[in-house]
């Protein structure tokens, strides 16, 4: 798959990941999408607080920020169920290494 088609799976994706959270009682935010590589650095560059090989450089990650009930929840658990419907789409979810916010797609091995 292209760069291009998986990025618009990957919107695709987002899509249903939001709807499946308001379905389950939470409302979401958006934290980190895109991370412009003029700010950031290229992909497998280090620039900013940005990793060097982040998906966000690709369009291929998000970030959210997580309510329930009006509370801000910040713990990776908190994300739990919103993390393994993601990976039930296929995506790779961060909560498996310690950034629980965060929804991506791989791509050349990265996450």
């Amino acid at each position: 798959m292209t760069l291009g088609n998986k990025q618009r799976h990957f919107t695709r994706l987002v899509g249903l990941l939001i709807e499946y959270a308001y379905q389950q009682g939470y409302e979401l935010t958006f934290g980190d999408a895109y991370r412009d590589p003029r700010l950031h650095g290229e992909m497998g560059v280090k620039k900013s607080y940005s990793s060097a090989k982040s998906n966000h450089k690709i369009r291929l990650a998000v970030d959210f920020n997580l309510f329930k009930d009006g509370k801000y929840l910040t713990a990776t658990e908190d994300y739990t169920k919103l993390g393994e419907y993601w990976e039930s789409l296929g995506g790779c979810w961060g909560g498996r290494f310690q950034d629980g916010n965060h929804f991506s797609l791989e791509h050349e091995g990265c996450k």
